[in-house]
């Protein structure tokens, strides 16, 4: 008869001098700054996932005009002391280094010339260079404090191990696309440790009205000024089945709160009312929507005027009439009934509080040894390459602090 021995496999600690918890790119900057061991752990099976995707795979990696003015928080000096000590010049200046080409879009906003898999790259390289070791398909199942060393219950490709070090750094992100495996374990093991949250919300994200009352004109595209409490973003506006989407509502969203009215000037330039009175004497006998259509896409004209009662002759129309119409066009008040949520949403409005962190190294001032950094925080940038500088200067700041301390 067979004899079954229970056999115990004890884990073994291993020792290092940094964790960081998220392969994304603040993670990556940090571990390439950090200096002595350093470990970078990611549940996902390939690092800077958002990295590769962004940019429609060319990655918007940073802002020329990137500034505190453009990011959202709750105390909007914290940003400050690590944009100016790593800048989007600094940057540059690294992915020169890596003789990576790139190109201006519109409003600063660069690109690479080849793809976003170049930056993962290039982060990646400086990682190495630096000697951190980085784990995929790596879970974390606990953490610990001691009092003095941080001690992590991983389970990395199914097998479990434990890991402890003096600085744990959190750069998971928040909520936004979960397709891409983000959860909320940031602000978990934050709120573990006695740090506070801010509300949080998505941001960048389209919005949406539960009539679907933009379906007939899904697809349709126009130039507009977009204005949500006060802050006003002149880009394209984008019309879907669900909603309102394209860049000016994606900024505009990030300040825009269920219940809100966001208003649409379809004529930012201004021109409109003046184009209209020529129109008038030069073909007043034309349809006014039939005018319209020169200034504005067919099937929205048609939109605009079944809900603005646009009718006539333009011939017919007098100053006070086109005044009244072009003051309902540079003033087209949504009030959408919500988002399409994180599902979509690039960013994560809200996160740890700044008011817990130093800006000077990202640390934790309740609990020495703890960091955070990236979309994880109280920090939200605009669209256009602003997160990922904040990723890059929050990531440098706490990895040189780690270093510097340690050295």
């Amino acid at each position: 008869m067979l004899e079954f021995k229970r056999v115990v496999v004890q884990v073994r600690m291993m020792e290092f001098d940094t964790i960081i918890i998220g392969a994304g790119a603040a993670g990556m900057m940090c571990a390439a700054h950090s200096g002595g061991r350093t470990l970078v752990i990611d549940h996902a099976k390939a690092p800077g996932e958002k990295i590769r995707i962004s940019g429609g795979g060319r990655c918007n990696f940073t802002n020329l005009d990137a500034k505190p003015e453009n990011f959202i928080s709750k105390n909007p000096h914290f940003c400050k002391s690590a944009l100016k000590r790593y800048t989007q010049w600094d940057f540059i200046d690294l992915m020169a280094k890596h003789q990576i080409a790139w190109h201006e879009k519109t409003l600063g906003q660069l690109f690479c010339d080849g793809s976003a898999k170049q930056v993962v790259a290039m982060l990646l390289q400086e990682m190495e260079r630096a000697g951190a070791e980085l784990w995929l398909k790596t879970s974390v199942e606990n953490v610990a404090h001691t009092g003095e060393v941080f001690e992590l219950s991983l389970m990395r490709e199914d097998i479990p191990v434990m890991v402890s070090a003096k600085h744990l750094v959190l750069a998971s992100g928040g909520k936004s696309i979960p397709k891409m495996g983000a959860t909320g374990l940031a602000y978990d093991l934050a709120t573990q440790f006695g740090l506070t949250l801010t509300d949080i919300r998505p941001a960048l994200v389209p919005l949406t009205f539960s009539d679907q009352r933009y379906a007939p004109i899904s697809g349709v595209s126009t130039p507009v000024l977009a204005r949500a409490n006060g802050t006003a973003f002149e880009e394209a506006c984008l019309f879907t089945h669900r909603g309102l989407s394209g860049p000016a509502i994606l900024q505009a969203s990030s300040y825009w709160s269920e219940g809100d009215v966001v208003s649409l000037d379809l004529d930012p330039e201004g021109g409109l009312f003046e184009a209209l009175r020529a129109a008038r004497q030069e073909q007043g006998k034309r349809d006014i929507t039939t005018i319209l259509t020169q200034h504005y896409p067919a099937r929205l004209v048609q939109h605009l005027s079944e809900e603005m009662q646009i009718k006539g002759r333009i011939g017919d129309q007098s100053d006070a009439a086109l005044e009244q119409l072009c003051a309902h066009i540079r003033n087209w008040e949504q009030r959408p009934t919500g988002s399409e949520g994180y599902r979509t949403a690039e960013v994560t409005l809200g996160g740890i509080d700044t008011d817990s962190l130093s800006s000077k190294t990202m640390e934790a001032k309740t609990l020495k040894g703890l960091y955070v950094i990236g979309e994880a925080m109280d920090v939200t940038g605009w669209l256009g390459g602003y997160n990922f500088q904040w990723a890059w200067s929050s990531g440098w700041a706490a990895g040189t602090a780690i270093a510097q301390g340690a050295a």
